[in-house]
């Protein structure tokens, strides 16, 4: 899986919005300067994120964004599939509306399978589980085998 800027980025400045969650609106200076994002970037991932309901925005010198959920509601699932449509796909294409014959016939249930651990991560993991630093118990054994740090 490829992970875009735009991902990481969203990801990132929605961490800044839960940690902040219920302090009122917060500048995006303040979430682009404290995650290093380019500020235009970052203010049309949070217009994205907004019109996908899961950030809310408010103009003027009182302004600025903040989660229109609590954190503990948001999974970094729904960041993805409002930035880029669904987590896995192949060809522009729902793995099980793919097709393969012969000794490829069973690469559609590969295909189903890696979309099934993305969610078992993805889905499970909240901004505020992010933030508070304790990930889901299978979350954090997935990442503590050290062959998940292996590059390949």
């Amino acid at each position: 899986m490829r992970v875009s800027a735009k991902v990481d980025y969203a990801i990132r400045g929605c961490a800044e919005l839960a940690a902040a969650f219920g302090e009122g609106p917060i500048k995006g200076e303040r979430i682009a300067q404290a995650q290093e994002i380019p500020l235009r970037f970052l203010e049309n991932i949070l217009l994205d994120l907004r019109h996908a309901g899961l950030v809310a925005s408010q103009r003027g010198a009182e302004g600025g964004y903040w989660l229109a959920r609590p954190p503990e509601d948001i999974v970094l699932a729904d960041l993805i599939r409002a930035l880029e449509g669904p987590i896995a796909n192949v060809r522009g294409h729902a793995p099980e509306e793919t097709t393969y014959h012969g000794p490829a016939k069973a690469l559609q249930d590969v295909w189903v399978a890696v979309r099934a651990n993305l969610r078992a991560v993805l889905e499970t993991v909240t901004l505020a589980d992010l933030v508070a630093g304790r990930l889901p118990a299978e979350v954090e054994q997935l990442a503590a085998d050290p062959e998940a740090w292996l590059s390949r």
